[in-house]
């Protein structure tokens, strides 16, 4: 029931007049990823790399990363360089039950309420992991539009964040005004390029996410820096 290219629902509310559009990232901003499914999902995804291209698991190590490096995503590298088929490689590597390993602060459905405007889920994660980890959170039926890595592809080759070009897609299917959007999230790279393409910014800072510790401040293209999801509660009127 998860996979469309993009999820709406019938009860989600539109944006008021001047409400802004908020574009949320999932991993290490809604919930806290770093507790414990990343670990789950790296051996995952080193086990579905050895299955789908018969590797030892070193050799499956390897790939891993060499092609998160290259590409943000190791999927894309499996399917540019061996043909794998994108789906089956995701539904793969994530093919374990989240309810567990889930970490997020206290009541988040709440908090989400609490911001005014549209809210669209943008995760280079899979669309089935991201709507089971929302549901679990009882936060999925809050969102207007949910964006997974399946669905960031132009002229046929995948664009995943920080892909400027796939943001501005994605402004223009959702009838979105850039200087009303905002994207939250926990990874600067992907916080530039928003900024690029003229939204508004607000940083999650989490220590798990790769290379936040380099910066401890708040770089010139993000607005708003925060460490918990509720602070962005009392700091939403200066993205307004």
């Amino acid at each position: 029931m998860y996979r469309l290219p993009i999820l709406r629902h019938p009860s989600a509310r539109p944006a008021a007049g001047n409400d802004p559009a908020w574009l949320f990232d999932l991993d290490n901003t809604l919930h806290d990823t770093s507790h414990a499914i990343f670990k789950r999902i790296d051996t995952s995804m080193a086990l579905a790399v050895q299955r789908m291209l018969d590797v030892d698991e070193d050799t499956a190590h390897a790939l891993r990363q060499k092609y998160w490096r290259r590409y943000g995503a190791t999927m894309i590298g499996l399917v540019r360089h061996h043909g794998v088929d994108p789906r089956k490689f995701l539904a793969l590597s994530h093919d374990f039950d989240i309810a567990p390993l889930v970490r997020s602060e206290s009541a988040m459905a709440h908090k989400l309420q609490q911001l005014r405007g549209r809210k669209i889920l943008l995760t280079n994660a899979p669309l089935d992991y991201a709507c089971a980890v929302l549901d679990h959170m009882n936060c999925l039926h809050l969102f207007d539009s949910l964006w997974g890595i399946e669905e960031m592809r132009l002229f046929g080759q995948f664009r995943p964040k920080p892909s400027r070009s796939m943001l501005r897609h994605i402004l223009v299917r959702e009838g979105l005004k850039a200087d009303r959007t905002i994207l939250v999230e926990d990874t600067l790279e992907n916080l530039t390029a928003a900024r690029a393409v003229g939204l508004r910014t607000a940083y999650i800072y989490h220590p798990g996410t790769p290379f936040s510790r380099r910066n401890n401040g708040r770089p010139a293209f993000v607005d708003v820096r925060v460490r918990k999801f509720g602070q962005l509660l009392r700091e939403q009127q200066r993205l307004r």
